[in-house]
């Protein structure tokens, strides 16, 4: 029995320490690449006007890029997912310089994505290769790459406490896989320390809210109503994803052509709307969703945009802009449920991030971490819909 002890005991010190390494390899890398995808958008902000014309030869490039290293059929963020449920597959290790380069790429001139496609992608691929080195059997692999995941989630986005269950919630839905949790928690939080040492993220919450009213009243049958907006924008967005890779491929079969395609479509929403607001991240219309009133029709343009770029093979994600849905539909939203428009927008994002991504128990990790404990409340009771009616 104590023979059987001192091994479980060093069972999990070995875990527990590559989850620390990784977590502190991971972090300086996602600080790195944080801090360049700011330098990114800000000279994109600064000369946007020169740059998008260019945005067909940058997806030609990133189309070559991955051709070049034999990842064409890498199929991005369900890569990722894929390896981790199968014992077969593998997150190879060109993954990590390509995903961050093509995602640098996208951003520069002007494609509408996210960034944790790349801190997923680049997060498994480490985790991979740690896993080789040590020689680990496929269920440790697992556990090494879900905290590598982690990692990479939490120094991107600055929520450790969501990044720890986010691997774990969304490689089975409806199903927790508990054994990674240990290393997971550690390598998160190791992460986010490394992200602060190097000044990529604070602890303060990004987007506090502080218009909070009584849950306990009407407000919180508006925010039901919310949540069944949530849940079908979210929706709305999954079968504008699908179905545009669906089409484009179809119309398109050549990948040169079809990345060109996709790149012309946002040039020619751009001119014609005469605004870069859905272009790249879109955190700073994220923001402006908290003070002031969202256009009805900026939450539908996030998705053309995003769906074009994405379905057309330049790289990124769908996180950052379910959030930007999520934040312009409440806060649009909050003018029709005459409610404090912070709140709505708040619950706007974390509802439309639950329909899209499947995880409840990260949405309402990610509320705590980003907009503080005040509205938790309206955030628990938006979640729960919004899953509930996503399907």
């Amino acid at each position: 029995m104590i023979l059987d002890m001192g091994k479980k005991s060093l069972q999990i010190f070995r875990s527990v320490a590559a989850a620390l390494v990784i977590g502190v390899i991971v972090g300086a890398i996602d600080a790195v690449f944080g801090r360049g995808l700011l330098a990114v958008t800000d000279f994109r902000t600064e000369h946007f006007k020169y740059l998008i014309p260019f945005l067909p030869v940058a997806g030609l490039l990133i189309v070559w890029l991955y051709k070049i290293t034999g990842q064409e059929k890498n199929s991005g963020t369900n890569l990722v997912l894929t390896v981790v449920r199968s014992d077969e597959e593998e997150v190879p290790g060109w993954v990590t310089p390509l995903i961050l380069i093509s995602t640098a790429i996208t951003h520069l001139f002007g494609g509408s994505s996210g960034r944790e496609g790349a801190a997923l992608q680049f997060g498994a691929s480490v985790g991979n290769v740690c896993a080789k080195y040590l020689h680990l059997n496929e269920s440790d692999k697992k556990i090494i790459i879900l905290a590598s995941m982690s990692a990479a989630f939490s120094a991107l986005f600055g929520t450790p406490m969501a990044a720890v269950v986010f691997p774990m919630e969304v490689i089975s839905v409806g199903v927790m896989y508990y054994a990674a949790l240990v290393p997971c928690v550690f390598s998160a939080f190791a992460a986010q320390g490394i992200a602060l040492l190097l000044k990529v993220r604070t602890v303060t919450p990004p987007y506090l809210v502080e218009s909070v009213p009584d849950f306990y009243s009407v407000d919180s049958i508006k925010a039901i109503i919310l949540a069944i907006a949530c849940a079908l924008a979210g929706a709305l967005f999954c079968i504008v994803l699908h179905n545009g890779e669906h089409y484009l491929k179809k119309w398109f079969p050549n990948p040169y052509v079809r990345v060109v395609a996709g790149a012309a479509g946002v040039i020619i929403l751009y001119f014609a709307l005469r605004t870069d607001a859905y272009l790249g991240l879109g955190t700073g219309v994220i923001q402006a969703s908290f003070k002031e009133t969202a256009g009805p029709q900026m939450f539908l343009l996030k998705m053309l945009f995003t769906a074009l770029t994405l379905c057309a093979g330049f790289k990124g994600g769908e996180i950052v802009p379910s959030l930007f849905i999520g934040a312009t539909l409440g806060s649009f939203m909050s003018t029709i449920l005459a409610a404090p428009t912070d709140i709505c927008a708040a619950c706007g994002m974390v509802g439309v991030f639950c329909a899209v991504t499947n995880s409840p128990i990260t949405s309402l990790l990610i509320a705590a971490e980003l907009f503080g404990f005040n509205g938790m409340p309206f955030y628990c009771i938006v979640v729960a819909v919004s899953y509930l009616l996503s399907g």
